[in-house]
């Protein structure tokens, strides 16, 4: 789907109540296209852990303006399988990532003060 609000719609058609009762949920769900605005955005909520991540901002039940009471996490299950069809885990996202060297790349970190202070001394032993 393009738009939380078509994420929405399809919300109120399922359990009731009116497109503002989800469109929060929806739009926390694709905020990631700020960063990047094509399908990749959803590496970062689309997956059963931004599910449950939803549920813990949300809450573990919304209540509809009908009174209705239903599972956050029916509507973040709702949303991931209309925009991939299932619902993926994180590490399926993560194998999906071609690594480059620049992402293992890390400097070493000084231990204590003995290893600074021969990091200061240069190859003739002065400081």
């Amino acid at each position: 789907m393009a738009h939380p609000y078509h994420h929405s719609l399809s919300s109120v058609g399922k359990w009731g109540g009116t497109v503002d009762d989800y469109l929060r949920i929806h739009e926390w769900f694709d905020e990631s296209k700020k960063i990047t605005a094509d399908f990749r955005h959803r590496a970062l909520r689309h997956h059963a852990e931004g599910i449950f991540m939803a549920e813990a901002l949300f809450g573990i039940t919304i209540t509809l303006s009908t009174g209705r009471v239903i599972p956050t996490r029916w509507v973040g299950e709702q949303h991931v399988r209309e925009d991939l069809g299932f619902i993926p885990s994180f590490a399926d996202w993560a194998r999906a990532i071609q690594p480059k060297h620049w992402m293992g790349r890390a400097s070493k970190v000084i231990q204590d003060e003995d290893e600074m202070d021969h990091k200061k001394t240069d190859a003739s032993g002065r400081r």
